[in-house]
C-alpha cells in the first residue's frame, strides 16, 4: 500500500522560506514522475513543480520559477520542495503526488497522478 506523507508546512511572512518534505512508503520514484500541487481556498488544485525521477528533470509553473526548487533523495525515498521568497499568493494546502505510469508526462494534470498525500498547510502573511 502506498503512503505519501507531507510535512514542513507552516506560517511565514512574505519573503520567507520553507522546505516541504514528502516521505513515501510502498512507492519508489525510480521511474516516471512525482510532483507538488497546491490548492488555495475557493480555487482549483494546481500543479506547482514536477520531477522526472529517472533523470532528475524538473518542471515549474511560471509563478514559482526561480523561487521554488523540487528535488528528491532516493536513499530516503523523500521528495522535497524548497520554497523561498514566499508571497501571500503562495498560501495554500500543498500536496505531493506520484505518477508511477508516466502518463502525466511531467505536466500538471492532477488527474494523471495516482498517489496523493494528505497535504500540508502553507500560510504566507504580508
Amino acid at each position: 500500500q502506498v503512503h505519501l506523507v507531507e510535512s514542513g508546512g507552516g506560517a511565514v511572512q512574505a519573503g520567507g522560506s520553507l522546505r516541504l518534505s514528502c516521505a513515501a512508503s510502498g512507492y519508489t520514484c525510480t521511474s516516471y514522475y512525482m510532483g507538488w500541487f497546491r490548492q488555495a481556498p475557493g480555487k482549483e488544485r494546481e500543479g506547482v513543480a514536477t520531477i522526472y525521477c529517472r533523470r532528475g528533470s524538473t518542471y515549474y509553473i511560471d509563478s514559482v520559477k526561480d523561487r521554488f526548487t523540487i528535488s528528491r533523495d532516493n536513499a530516503k525515498n523523500t521528495l522535497y520542495l524548497q520554497m523561498s521568497s514566499l508571497k501571500p499568493e503562495d498560501t495554500a494546502i500543498y500536496y505531493c503526488a506520484g505518477d508511477p505510469s508516466g502518463r502525466s508526462g511531467g505536466n500538471f494534470d492532477a488527474a494523471r497522478y495516482n498517489y496523493w498525500g494528505q497535504g500540508t498547510q502553507v500560510t504566507v502573511s504580508p
